[in-house]
């Protein structure tokens, strides 16, 4: 299992915003920070600085955005699940969303200094 994976939280306050899933990307998605724009047919996810996200649209909202230093091989295994267990564990609830180079991992704001505490105990470090 992999360990002392070294975070780093993402300017900005994020959102989950839920659209149809026959909805067009919408120019407010794109911009400064982490950006997430998946489809699955039923619904379009975007996740992004709150602060675009117009009045009116489905959201969940204060969000905290650590990504995961790395590049990390497609093949090594245990990079998140180290990572985010101490998290489960303990009741926290957790987005994760993976790119090419990356894992990013979404804390409510509430949860963050106790996810903190947790996850440099498990042996992580979070840099600001």
């Amino acid at each position: 299992m992999a360990k002392n994976i070294k975070l780093q939280v993402m300017d900005g306050t994020y959102c989950i915003s839920r659209l149809n899933g026959d909805s067009p990307i919408p120019a407010w998605a794109d911009g400064e920070g982490f950006v997430s724009i998946s489809r699955n047919g039923d619904e379009l996810s975007i996740v992004c600085q709150q602060e675009r996200v117009p009045s009116g649209t489905k959201v969940d909202l204060e969000w905290v955005c650590l990504k995961f230093i790395g590049p990390f091989a497609f093949g090594e295994t245990g990079i998140v699940l180290s990572v985010i267990k101490p998290l489960s564990e303990n009741s926290l609830g957790i987005f994760v969303v993976s790119t090419f180079d990356a894992d990013c991992m979404l804390l409510k704001r509430t949860d963050f200094e106790q996810a903190t505490r947790l996850l440099e105990a498990a042996g992580h470090t979070v840099v600001a």
